[in-house]
């Protein structure tokens, strides 16, 4: 075979690390070479269909697509080839040397060879071409872009180590031929048997035929023998697909190693007809909170593909979902931008996020200890929800999941019907605090009367959770009250006794003394029957910006309203009878500061300036 324009090239470092994992990590789980380049090649024949729509050229006069399989045990070769859209020098270059995804090196950095044995890397990056290299130790491509020269033909070459051959060369036939020399040990897929169960195991449920070499026993001549159903799975009928055939239809669309939780796969008749197969996946993927995290879902018209990513079909909340959806409604042409001001996508959206929010709510009754799995990977998404889609917000609350005071522990496991099955004789709202962290929001003095009246607070520590609180509003007629605001509820709850309300009385002229030191720097100054072993507290009136929105608008850069502060006082706590009982001025103003320092470094986890409390501190500490 004639040459030209012979080079070696480095492979990004990303690439190298990325062979190293699999060639040293994966091996438990070798088969998967044998889905990622069945699965690369469907995806070759699908941009064929697509891109052929509008220069149906492209076909070289051949529309028939296929991939086929064939074996040399004498060179201990196997070939996949496919007569798909095939590659330019340049697309080679892009896809075979490097990654170009955001966050792949703090990733790659994160990861651990160890940790990779269960891990769902494969194919996440759009790299499922370099598991070829578990079984081989040469790999060489050659590819033609449909409808280029003959002679823009491309061979590319690899051991798998630092570098790769790129080169040009002549090919007759358009598509990708992708030839594995395999190492010692590795004969089993050079079996006929083998290859025919390994085929119909991953490519049973995709539309491209996967063809084998084969001859009759008395005869010379080759024919292509077809190996797998090629019919589309979500054509068929629901009670002969088979649970396994679910499962490989989702690792083949998700490039994923690990099982789905649950599936659901629909037909949707009337004015909107499409048929939707809907998974939820068991771990989340490594880009989830990247910029260029990809929608999972592939869109299909009349059973040709389309498009992938298919982000406008499903809320930004349930990005986690993968699947695909098959309209026969929509034109062949369509383009994103089409899609966007399309009632018919609005339809499918709406029928979608319903779907998959029904999913969801039978796997938390059906199952909950698999809902809990989901809830730990994909909760942080899901509380996106309420603030997004006001429409599904009850049905979006009940799968919610908190900690609260009724545990001991720092799972979101409590939903919040369980909250309000456990509510008191009494109790109209449901309360919660919002902290920094767990540990903060559990020892918060906030909480000292609600301890006192057997009463459940939620704790939420996670950083979206006052977004989510904000878009809230109620659930089962029950409305939602953060602790650390002002509340009549709550003012009841205290139901001061005779006895303190005299002494209350008592101490009217030391309220005013601190009301007239801190001025404008708090709302209001009062005292509060909620505490019993802290001193002082801070709260926000209603309509307050609350602390958390405040650290919210600081992280996104934004400048938040100066909250103003309702500074509260324990009358039956010890220093509060001392500070109450100080005459001289300056004694007393560190009094104040001190105490306010401290409901300000619990309510906010600092202080404008820490160094002054510290000294407050050791200079009452050394008096």
């Amino acid at each position: 075979m004639s040459m030209k324009g012979q080079e070696t090239r480095r492979f990004q470092s990303e690439v190298k690390q990325i062979l190293h994992l699999m060639i040293h990590s994966l091996y438990s789980n070798k088969e998967i070479f044998f889905r990622e380049l069945i699965s690369n090649a469907s995806d070759a024949a699908d941009k064929l269909r697509f891109r052929a729509l509008s220069s149906p050229e492209l076909y070289e006069g051949d529309g028939k697509l296929h991939v086929r399989l064939s074996y040399n045990k004498a060179q201990r070769t196997l070939t996949f080839s496919d007569n798909g859209i095939g590659m330019s020098r340049e697309e080679v270059i892009d896809n075979l040397g490097t990654i170009a995804k955001s966050g792949t090196k703090a990733f790659l950095k994160s990861m651990h060879s160890d940790q990779v044995k269960d891990s769902q890397l494969i194919g996440q990056f759009g790299v499922g071409f370099y598991s070829a290299f578990i079984v081989a130790d040469n790999v060489k491509v050659h590819t033609r872009a449909a409808g280029a020269p003959f002679n823009e033909g491309v061979h590319w070459e690899s051991t798998g180590e630092g570098d790769y051959t790129i080169a040009d060369i002549i090919k007759k036939t358009r598509g990708t031929d992708v030839t594995l020399h395999l190492r010692e040990g590795e004969d089993e897929y050079l079996d006929d048997w083998r290859l025919r169960s390994v085929t119909s195991k991953y490519s049973d449920h995709i539309t491209l035929p996967v063809e084998i070499k084969s001859k009759k026993e008395d005869d010379t001549v080759y024919t292509w023998e077809k190996i797998n159903k090629a019919q589309a799975l979500w054509t068929r009928n629901k009670t002969d697909i088979t649970e396994e055939e679910y499962k490989e239809f989702y690792k083949h669309i998700a490039h994923d190693v690990t099982d789905p939780l649950v599936w659901s796969l629909n037909r949707v008749e009337g004015k909107q007809e499409y048929i939707s197969l809907l998974y939820i996946p068991s771990h989340a993927p490594w880009n989830m909170w990247n910029r260029d995290h990809k929608y999972g879902l592939k869109l299909y018209v009349q059973r040709v593909f389309i498009m992938d990513d298919a982000e406008l079909f499903i809320p930004n909340y349930l990005r986690f979902v993968r699947g695909i959806i098959d309209s026969n409604n929509l034109p062949l042409n369509v383009s994103r931008e089409m899609l966007q001001d399309n009632r018919a996508t609005q339809n499918i959206r709406r029928g979608l996020t319903k779907r998959v929010l029904q999913m969801l709510e039978k796997l938390a009754h059906d199952d909950p200890k698999n809902y809990q799995k989901f809830w730990q990977q994909f909760g942080m998404v899901l509380k996106e929800g309420p603030g997004e889609d006001s429409g599904n917000q009850a049905a979006i609350a009940k799968l919610l999941r908190f900690a609260s005071t009724h545990s001991d522990s720092a799972m979101q496991t409590i939903s919040l019907k369980d909250y309000v099955s456990r509510m008191v004789a009494g109790q109209k709202k449901i309360y919660y605090i919002t902290a920094d962290s767990y540990a903060s929001a559990k020892s918060s003095p906030h909480l000292e009367l609600f301890h006192k009246k057997g009463i459940e607070v939620l704790l939420l520590s996670d950083r979206i959770d006052e977004w989510m609180m904000s878009s809230l509003t109620e659930i089962e007629n029950k409305s939602f009250q953060s602790v650390n605001k002002i509340d009549k509820e709550l003012h009841k709850l205290e139901n001061e006794t005779e006895q303190q309300k005299i002494a209350a009385k008592h101490l009217e002229p030391f309220i005013e003394r601190v009301k007239t030191f801190l001025g404008e720097r708090v709302k209001d100054v009062r005292l509060t029957y909620r505490l019993t072993d802290t001193p002082s507290v801070v709260i926000t009136g209603t309509e307050e910006i609350s602390t958390q929105m405040a650290k919210l608008f600081a992280a996104a850069g934004q400048k938040a309203p100066e909250i103003k502060y309702i500074f509260e006082l324990n009358p039956e706590h010890v220093l509060i009878k001392r500070a109450a009982n100080v005459v001289n001025n300056e004694d007393f103003s560190e009094w104040i500061e001190l105490l306010l320092d401290q409901a300000l470094l619990v309510e906010r986890g600092t202080l404008e300036d820490p160094n002054q409390f510290i000294a407050r501190i050791n200079k009452f500490l050394s008096e």
